[in-house]
């Protein structure tokens, strides 16, 4: 595994009306009207937008899956080799993407010119991967099927924001966060949703949170559940070393005093500062949160400042 740098990561160019993009799925199937409005949302940006099969599969040989695992392994090798392709828009999350990357081999894909990979929740997955294998930044976001991928939406508004003029999006504010830990921090952001990254853990495609700017979210998981992810991260090496930590939300994990309660138990040792309470991740109008780029941490503060456009 290897660590942050201190530099980054590559930063794919920033989209403009007219590029092509790539609509594709790792994890679940999209219902076809959901998959339809993301599309036309994203067309509503002046984006010429591919839909690869596995986007339109049904779930088949398993109900959960967007087709088999060599046609999405298939589509995600495509939508980050293919030079007509200046974005990469995973349309859903569920569960799938772990089985997507067993069937792709990083090592055949060369170096492709970086294009922004898109995408949350068991997205992550592939987040790490393309930041371990390919260098590349990519955008913790919401993706075509999310209820809020509309034009208008803060969290569509905040998205495009950062893909079409990312000089606009170089701080992100935290009005509501809490801070469990305080201080500031910097170093480069990482993370995602936590049950992900602990899936991703002994893997080639995990990246640890050293000298890092971690972010963590989840959803649906007992606190105790959460407790035994957290742990996991904590006893395999993954959390040491972290700059500081910025947690998104909890949903449907339980009272948020007793997550907050958790999170300063888990994370409230670890000589960094923690910040909780973001608007970044499941059930709530997310903002964009780039992943792999340096950035400064006031937990204080409730702010996240980069070092200049996350997108060249």
């Amino acid at each position: 595994m290897t660590s942050p740098e201190n530099t980054g990561l590559l930063r794919p160019p920033a989209l403009r009306a007219g590029d092509r993009v790539a609509v594709t799925a790792a994890s679940g199937a999209p219902r076809t009207e959901d998959l339809e409005k993301g599309v036309a949302a994203l067309e509503s940006l002046g984006l010429i937008v591919d839909v690869l099969p596995s986007a339109r599969a049904a779930g088949v040989p398993l109900d959960y899956l967007a087709g088999d695992d060599a046609t999405r392994a298939a589509d995600l090798a495509t939508a980050l080799t293919d030079p007509r392709y200046r974005a990469v828009f995973m349309a859903r999350g569920g569960y799938g993407a772990q089985r997507t990357l067993e069937g792709v081999d990083f090592a055949s894909l060369g170096a492709p010119a970086p294009r922004v990979l898109v995408g949350y929740s068991d997205v992550t997955a592939l987040i790490e991967a393309v930041s371990v294998h390919l260098g590349w930044v990519s955008l913790f976001g919401p993706m075509p099927v999310s209820d809020d991928f509309t034009p208008g939406s803060y969290a569509f508004d905040s998205l495009a924001r950062t893909l079409f003029t990312p000089a606009e999006a170089t701080r992100l504010t935290f009005p509501a966060a809490r801070t469990l830990v305080g201080g500031t921090a910097e170093g480069v952001t990482l993370g995602g949703t936590a049950s992900l990254l602990c899936s991703s853990l002994a893997t080639s495609t995990s990246r640890p949170a050293s000298g890092g700017i971690l972010f963590l979210e989840d959803v649906d998981e007992e606190p105790y559940r959460l407790d035994r992810i957290l742990t996991q991260l904590r006893r395999s090496g993954y959390l040491d070393g972290v700059a500081g930590i910025l947690c998104g939300t909890f949903t449907g994990c339980g009272d948020p005093a007793e997550i907050d309660a958790l999170l300063i138990d888990r994370l409230g040792d670890l000589g960094a500062p923690v910040l909780a309470g973001a608007d970044i991740g499941h059930g709530v109008p997310m903002q964009t949160f780039p992943v792999g780029v340096p950035a400064r941490l006031d937990a204080d503060g409730g702010t996240l400042t980069f070092d200049g456009p996350v997108l060249t």
